[in-house]
């Protein structure tokens, strides 16, 4: 009899541990509901290499919104990108977006960046300042090949 006491109360321990467990990996990636509310704002970027639906959208390096839809406009040859940003979170319309990096092997976010206007954008509405993700690979090529430009005006 005592040991399958014992096995009940290990089994409860492990519950216990698995659901704190989740609760902080649900607390951490911000998927665990209970937030307050989303709005939604649109942006165009020529490239948005390193970012898919839920990359993170961060404010000062803090994550305030996920990337939550992106498609390219047959017309423009655009990456129309969709994304949410914490409802309390005004931004002014001269706010900008830009695809940044965590650094060198790390993934690629949306980054706001805001203005200093009175005027708020409204939920829904499209941010035009932008700045697409700069690929590392063609910085790179650029840099061992010497950019491509003859600025020191060497005759051939």
């Amino acid at each position: 009899m005592a040991e399958r006491a014992t096995e009940v109360i290990v089994g409860g321990a492990v519950l216990a541990v698995a659901a704190a467990f989740l609760f902080y990996a649900g607390q951490v990636s911000g998927v665990t509901g209970g937030g307050g509310a989303l709005a939604e704002y649109n942006a165009s970027f020529r490239s948005v290499e390193g970012v898919s639906v839920g990359t993170d959208v961060r404010m000062a390096g803090v994550k305030v919104g996920t990337v939550t839809g992106l498609q390219l406009d047959p017309t423009t040859f655009r990456a129309e990108t969709v994304f949410t940003v914490d409802d309390s979170i005004r931004l002014p319309q001269d706010t900008a977006v830009a695809i940044s990096s965590e650094g060198l092997l790390g993934g690629n976010f949306l980054e706001i960046v805001p203005g200093g206007m009175l005027e708020e954008y409204e939920p829904g509405d499209e941010i035009y300042d932008t700045q697409s993700s700069v690929s590392l690979i063609s910085l790179l090529l650029k840099f061992v090949g010497g950019g491509g430009d003859n600025a020191g005006g060497a005759a051939e």
